[in-house]
């Protein structure tokens, strides 16, 4: 496993877990309880695969990607929405730019061995 694969690794690790705490920080507006409860849904099952493809499982990464390009597109109604607090947009923000990032970093070394062959 490479260092690239493990770093997007953990930054879905990373993200799973803040989506596990969305409940937890949530006013119950912004983001709406119902939509920090399917992102706590999201990040669990994102975290499960996390260690599934830790442990070598590639199949595992797909299905990861999906789940957490999920979770960031459940952020995007934050940018169109009135009234919502900078705070959130910025974690909108963070979370989209870090999910792209682990995306990337995912997907490198995949790109890399099928170079190799």
């Amino acid at each position: 496993m490479s260092r690239t694969f493990r770093a997007g690794l953990v930054t879905f690790g990373l993200l799973s877990v803040a989506d596990l705490a969305g409940p937890l920080l949530t006013d119950g507006e912004h983001p709406p309880m119902s939509i920090a409860l399917i992102g706590s849904v999201l990040g669990l099952i994102s975290l499960v695969l996390v260690v599934i493809a830790w442990r070598g499982e590639r199949r595992a990464v797909v299905p990861l990607i999906v789940l957490r390009v999920l979770s960031a597109v459940s952020a995007l109604p934050a940018f169109f929405a009135g009234d919502v607090p900078a705070a959130a947009l910025v974690a909108a923000g963070v979370l989209i730019a870090l999910t792209a990032a682990g995306t990337v970093l995912v997907l490198v070394p995949a790109r890399e061995l099928a170079g190799a062959r």
